[in-house]
């Protein structure tokens, strides 16, 4: 077997070991693997620095699966588990849905007047009757558009500075936000922003929403407000009432019809990772499959791009 993998890694394969419970008879293995995923069901949290002790040595990236709950998310990373994997990043907040409170709806507002290019008078005020949401923006594009190069000092400072777009996506990201200083952690946050960036991207490239220039905003939109109705307790058509959205928009939220509501399906076929059925409708919407890739690693970086 190990002369097997040797031969799979010559030729460029990646190996894992999966559902790994750790063992000193597997030292052949731990010597050529590029990652092992311990599984945290198998193995208590009280193992796990001897373990990680023991695999230190070997030159492969260890990746802690089966994370489900903060704290032991919290406990791996501290040890230096360089991946992680779970229910706890795969549906954090989406099994109980929390009522749609003050703050929430005011951010909804502001993407309303920000859609309809309101003034920007206009906008600061609407930020003004909630001081929450402006310490939550302002903590929002410090933190994550800028790190140290520049500090936000306000509203109109900050859409002055990183533009209206930008500002517009920080407010879309802010209703899944959890609340504390750790807030662009969450994982849902990296979910909404993964899957409405590359909407966005696969927008460029559609065959027929390429001709649009405001196809990439709307199809970003489309992939937040997407799972909205997953962590809110409300429905899918009072977003579109409250937001003013298009025909095409709400088409793709409500029956994933029309050509957002294809990029939406290959979105779901993506994360659920159905790389075929993905690369079969890829294929029916006009983008070839083989650029996916590309497409990704720009969708991934666009919350870097202060």
């Amino acid at each position: 077997m190990i002369e097997r993998c040797l031969a799979l890694k010559e030729s460029g394969f990646t190996l894992a070991l999966d559902d790994h419970q750790y063992s000193p008879d597997f030292a052949g293995l731990y010597a050529i693997v590029d990652i092992i995923k311990i599984d945290l069901l198998q193995t208590p949290l009280e193992l796990l620095p001897d373990i990680l002790e023991s695999l230190r040595p070997y030159p492969c990236k260890l990746l802690a699966e089966k994370v489900e709950s903060i704290e032991q998310f919290a406990a791996c990373h501290a040890l230096g588990f360089d991946y992680f994997q779970g229910y706890y990043f795969a549906r954090p907040d989406i099994i109980k849905k929390k009522k749609m409170d003050e703050d929430a709806a005011t951010l909804l507002k502001l993407m309303r007047l920000l859609s309809e290019d309101a003034g920007i008078e206009v906008v600061e005020l609407a930020f003004r009757g909630s001081p929450a949401l402006t310490y939550k923006l302002l903590m929002i594009v410090n933190s994550v558009a800028f790190g140290n190069r520049h500090k936000i000092q306000g509203v109109r400072h900050a859409i002055a500075t990183t533009g209206r777009q930008q500002i517009k996506r920080w407010i879309q990201l802010a209703l899944f936000a959890a609340d504390g200083d750790d807030a662009f952690d969450h994982p849902l946050v990296d979910m909404a922003a993964t899957r409405a960036g590359l909407m966005e991207q696969m927008a460029f490239v559609h065959s027929h929403l390429q001709l649009d220039d405001e196809s990439p905003e709307l199809a970003f939109m489309t992939g937040i407000l997407s799972l909205m109705a997953s962590i809110y307790d409300i429905a899918i058509e009072d977003i579109i009432v409250n937001l003013n959205l298009n025909d095409d928009v709400a088409a793709a939220l409500l029956d994933r019809s029309g050509h957002y509501g294809g990029l939406l399906r290959v979105m779901e076929l993506l994360e659920g990772l159905d790389m075929w059925s993905a690369s079969e409708e890829l294929a029916l919407i006009g983008i070839n499959p083989n650029i996916l890739p590309e497409i990704q690693l720009r969708a991934f970086n666009w919350r870097r791009s202060g």
